[in-house]
């Protein structure tokens, strides 16, 4: 995972926002240029193992309680915001996204690394099947099969870099198997 936390994260500067920051495992990834972070996290425990890590990490970061889907922030305050496995499990993916496209300054960056829909009907159907099921309620909230670059561009944002990975790479694929690394600018 670190290579693509690495990557994902390449040459980001100035203000940025994380939204569903998990327990900060992105931190120690940040490049130098980044002045100031924040981060996003709703859930209590992930956002207290965060706020340890961010005294570790090489850049000023600021650990906040929050969602996706309602960002309190003043419109365009970011030059980039990162999602790394995180718009699986936000409650109203198009709303997070908006409020995302929102936060950022015109020009802005959207950095992101997500497992998304499948490319073969037949997974599209198993995901379809988990996603009604059990999956969201076993993984935190997680929807196996969310077209995620079709609403980042549905959202507004302008896709500029975008590369279809399988993370992890096994022979067999998963519900989870397919991944997108991209950048997409706010215009």
């Amino acid at each position: 995972m670190a290579e693509y936390r690495d990557r994902t994260l390449a040459g980001l500067s100035g203000r940025v926002l994380e939204v569903g920051a998990g327990d900060g495992a992105n931190f120690p990834h940040y490049p130098g240029g980044v002045s100031h972070l924040v981060a996003v996290e709703p859930e209590p425990y992930l956002r207290a193992r965060a706020v340890e890590r961010a005294e570790m990490a090489g850049v000023e970061v600021q650990v906040v309680d929050g969602v996706a889907e309602d960002l309190g922030f003043a419109d365009g305050s970011f030059d980039a915001a990162v999602v790394t496995l995180t718009l699986c499990s936000v409650d109203d993916q198009h709303r997070a996204l908006r409020e995302i496209h929102r936060v950022l300054r015109p020009g802005g960056e959207l950095r992101f690394f997500e497992h998304v829909r499948a490319e073969s009907a037949p997974m599209r159907a198993v995901q379809r099947t988990l996603d009604a099921t059990v999956w969201p309620h076993v993984a935190g909230g997680c929807h196996t099969g969310r077209d995620t670059q079709a609403a980042i561009e549905a959202t507004g944002f302008h896709i500029t870099r975008l590369e279809a990975l399988r993370f992890p790479d096994v022979r067999l694929n998963t519900p989870v198997t397919r991944h997108l690394l991209g950048v997409a600018i706010r215009p």
